[in-house]
């Protein structure tokens, strides 16, 4: 009994440390680089977990209970959607940060200012008041793509605002559950024990991930204070980080792995 509740620890923080992975981070700091509230941000990254646990435990129990062999190129292939999903998600923040920039029409200034008067009566007599109004920022017209055309229409719905990071969580379970059933095979022969292995390592990266998002959020939070134009430029370094993240594993799975080549390699990590 000892040994199965020490088996159940290991799982809780290899799953807390597994929340830690350099695609994982990437991955929902460019969903909550916009996020100021800490509480709605450790729900973002509990609904990344969930997604994450929830295809850990499916597809690792496959692989226990069932000795399910994943083929080399399927397994490259569902590492590339963690690659494919990093450019998408950092591309949503570019194009949202593209969306916020102000444009100032032609031949003119940041400081330009509108002159013009109004007429004012009092009684009989009327006369004018000339003031100036500052020129004010004019958004840039939403770029006509699908991924800015989808957080339009689903930004608002709050539903959605949960429903991504959960989608992000399962396919980053997808590139990582064959490499957790594996190790817990070679060291877990119980079968009950693996299952609640996985359960316990998905609960603890379901932990993990809302103690690094709220982490996140309130960084963001402090360094950015009450000035938008940091705000926006942090999401816009986020999303660019993330895009080049996802064109390195790209790279790493299709050219180094040999998905698209006659000699394709694959070793679940």
């Amino acid at each position: 009994m000892i040994a199965f509740f020490s088996i159940l620890a290991v799982g809780f923080f290899l799953g807390m440390r597994h929340a830690t992975d350099p695609d994982h981070v990437i991955a929902v700091t460019t969903i909550v680089s916009n996020q100021r509230s800490g509480m709605r941000a450790a729900w973002i990254g509990a609904f990344w977990g969930v997604g994450h646990t929830l295809t850990i435990v499916v597809v690792g129990a496959g692989i226990i209970l069932f000795n399910l062999v994943i083929p080399v190129r399927l397994g490259l292939s569902m590492e590339l959607s963690v690659a494919v999903m990093l450019i998408v998600l950092g591309m949503i923040n570019i194009a949202g940060f593209l969306r916020s920039m102000p444009v100032a029409s032609p031949g003119s200034t940041e400081q330009e200012a509108i002159f013009h008067t109004h007429p004012h009566s009092h009684g009989d007599f009327v006369h004018t008041h000339p003031h100036t109004h500052e020129s004010e920022d004019h958004p840039l017209y939403p770029p006509r793509n699908p991924l800015a055309w989808l957080d339009r229409a689903l930004g608002m719905i709050g539903v959605y605002q949960y429903l991504r990071p959960f989608l992000v969580g399962i396919v980053h379970g997808l590139a990582g559950s064959a490499a957790v059933a594996l190790l817990v095979l070679t060291t877990i022969r119980n079968s009950h024990w693996a299952i609640a292995y996985l359960l316990l390592f998905g609960v603890g990266t379901i932990a993990g991930m809302m103690l690094i998002t709220l982490c996140i959020a309130s960084t963001f939070r402090v360094v950015a204070g009450r000035r938008q134009s940091v705000s926006r430029t942090l999401a816009m370094a986020s999303g660019l980080l993330s895009m080049a993240f996802g064109l390195v594993v790209a790279y790493q799975i299709c050219i180094v792995g040999g998905l698209f080549t006659g000699h394709a390699q694959w070793t679940p990590h």
